[in-house]
């Protein structure tokens, strides 16, 4: 009993690690599953030159809305399977029970959504802005804009996922509640885009995803820990 008693804490490094590798392993066992929010993503913007003519100016004139809504409904995709498994499995009491924050562990969890969903995608932008004909002087703050909206997306996607985790068949809710609170990150990502093409100051949109991202990083967990919590009470 004593050498359990004195048995020392995981470290927050340890247990970070631990669970990034955890939650890789399982995205390389259903690496099928991970690959479909490029694959929408890809089709999605496709079939926008096929549905309105490779017609320059109109493509590069949306390319940024199509490129940000189809970066956002790639992500909507996985966000209900984002605790539903620990749930089902009961992995995410165990979680509850850990000596480590919880919050901590799901800023790790949200870390690895946003490698599998995300980083593929702005990976693939320049190929994607050449589909649509987005003038190569604006992939840049393309970029920038999806390099700072993506992690919130997946952060803020956290949230609402936590919320509906103990609510079954919960993927329509979940995109009611999760589509009015990712706007504001498209209007701000796809805005500065578009002001760098009109030639108008764009990086105070930047700033503001900036100021929403660092705030989120802080917040976010700690709203998804209690609404986790709550919805296992």
């Amino acid at each position: 009993m004593n050498a359990i008693a004195q048995t020392p804490a995981p470290s927050l490094m340890a247990c970070a690690r631990a669970q990034l590798e955890r939650d890789l392993r399982l995205v390389w066992r259903r690496r099928g599953d991970a690959m479909q929010p490029m694959l929408f993503a890809l089709m999605v913007i496709a079939l926008f030159p096929l549905a309105l003519g490779s017609e320059s100016p109109m493509l590069a004139r949306i390319a940024p809305g199509v490129l940000w809504v189809a970066v956002l409904l790639a992500g909507l995709l996985t966000l209900d399977s984002l605790f539903r498994s620990d749930l089902e499995d009961g992995s995410l009491e165990q979680l509850l029970l850990s000596p480590v924050p919880l919050a901590w562990l799901i800023a790790m969890r949200v870390a690895v959504h946003w490698t599998v969903t995300s980083f593929p995608l702005l990976l693939l932008t320049p190929f994607f802005a050449e589909l649509l004909q987005l003038p190569r002087d604006l992939l840049a703050p393309m970029l920038l804009s999806l390099a700072l909206g993506t992690p919130l997306l997946s952060l803020i996607g956290a949230v609402v996922a936590a919320l509906t985790v103990g609510i079954r068949r919960s993927g329509m809710l979940l995109a009611v509640l999760a589509l009015p609170l990712f706007l504001p990150v498209l209007v701000f990502g796809a805005g500065a885009v578009v002001a760098a093409a009109q030639g108008l100051p764009w990086m105070g949109a930047v700033y503001l995803l900036a100021a929403g991202l660092a705030a989120c990083l802080v917040l976010a967990p700690l709203a998804a820990a209690t609404a986790l919590r709550i919805a296992l009470t």
